[in-house]
């Protein structure tokens, strides 16, 4: 429930992502009409200035053009202000030697972060004097889809660095089985073979793929389709 007594949106996968307004270092946006047709990576950090965030927000910038091959667009967000954040931008590309050319959110009143239930409701509604510690669940992924719908959430401890090459290969993998009815295996990567979903029928199945192995009565399996 939120202060109003309404009942708090889900995030479980397939929840429409909250739509928000806000300002962020490219200028204020309406989160849904940023998205557009595109999809879309919203990652989270407690605070800026600190280690691992520098690291990650780096290694994203560094990875920009992979996800735009990928109509993905890339979006972080702070429960800093928009100030702070120019002022970091600096320090992650002498860190990366990348330069951020993505927009960061600033929160300063933590509306998104609550938004996106990253912090509780009675956390206040300022960023003023809070510690990494104290915003230390702000440490999340979202994939949004086209359809505005949550494709993937991960939340991670603070001491571990995000894996985008992970977020990359899942980002592969929604898109792969959004277009074929398919879905991937355990260590699944780009070019590797998939599973054909139970809603295909053997004939269908055939019709779309082709030949296909059945290790198991109940998993068929095929070359990626192109």
């Amino acid at each position: 429930m939120d202060d109003d007594g309404n009942e708090r949106m889900s995030l479980r996968i397939n929840a429409t992502a909250p739509d928000f307004t806000a300002d962020t270092t490219e200028g204020q946006i309406s989160f849904h009409d940023w998205v557009g047709d595109s999809y879309a990576l919203l990652f989270s950090h407690p605070k800026d200035f600190t280690p691992v965030c520098t690291t990650e927000l780096g290694t994203m910038a560094g990875l920009s053009d992979e996800f735009a091959k990928r109509n993905c667009k890339i979006i972080g967000i702070s429960v800093d202000p928009v100030e702070d954040h120019n002022r970091w931008k600096a320090d992650i590309e002498s860190h990366s030697g990348h330069s951020v050319d993505y927009p960061m959110i600033g929160d300063p009143e933590l509306n998104v972060a609550k938004l996106y239930d990253m912090l509780p409701e009675d956390a206040g509604d300022s960023s003023d004097g809070r510690t990494p510690a104290d915003n230390q669940t702000v440490r999340s992924v979202f994939l949004v889809g086209p359809d505005k719908k949550i494709k993937l959430s991960l939340t991670y401890p603070m001491t571990t660095g995000r894996n985008f090459d992970e977020l990359i290969r899942t980002l592969d993998s929604v898109q792969l089985t959004a277009k074929h009815k398919v879905a991937t295996p355990a260590n699944w990567s780009q070019g590797d073979d998939v599973i054909i979903t139970g809603a295909v029928s053997d004939e269908e199945a055939t019709e779309r793929f082709g030949d296909f192995e059945r290790p198991l009565p109940y998993i068929r399996v095929t070359p990626q389709p192109e």
